[in-house]
């Protein structure tokens, strides 16, 4: 079994409220590979344009996209202001990262697209 983990609060706020899991598994059950989210460039209201800082809705939907799930995503992105511009200003970025199958190959898209990261 796989999935999507989100934490929605405030980054610079995690600290405070006991940090991220240490004690989550190495290796998660099934095979599946433990990856974190690639740069992109965040499209809503509050940090439109700033590298990484992604609200909740735009995180799970560039999960989405990356993982396979395009119309999902957009589904996902539906209501919410900035939601069709996050996937027009990422949309190079997500089909790169949605073409890399390993972290490594993320990582070198990432160099690609934004240089020594």
């Amino acid at each position: 079994m796989g999935g999507l983990l989100a934490v929605d609060c405030s980054w610079n706020r995690l600290a405070r409220r006991g940090g991220f899991p240490t004690t989550v598994e190495a290796s998660p059950p099934g095979g599946a590979v433990r990856r974190r989210l690639p740069f992109l460039i965040a499209a809503n209201p509050q940090h439109f344009g700033r590298l990484g800082e992604l609200n909740t809705v735009e995180a799970l939907s560039a999960a989405l996209y990356v993982l396979g799930g395009p119309r999902a995503a957009a589904h996902l992105l539906e209501g919410f202001r900035g939601g069709a511009t996050f996937l027009e200003l990422n949309r190079d970025r997500l089909d790169r990262y949605a073409e890399a199958p390993t972290a490594r190959d993320v990582a070198d898209a990432e160099r690609a697209l934004f240089g020594s990261t």
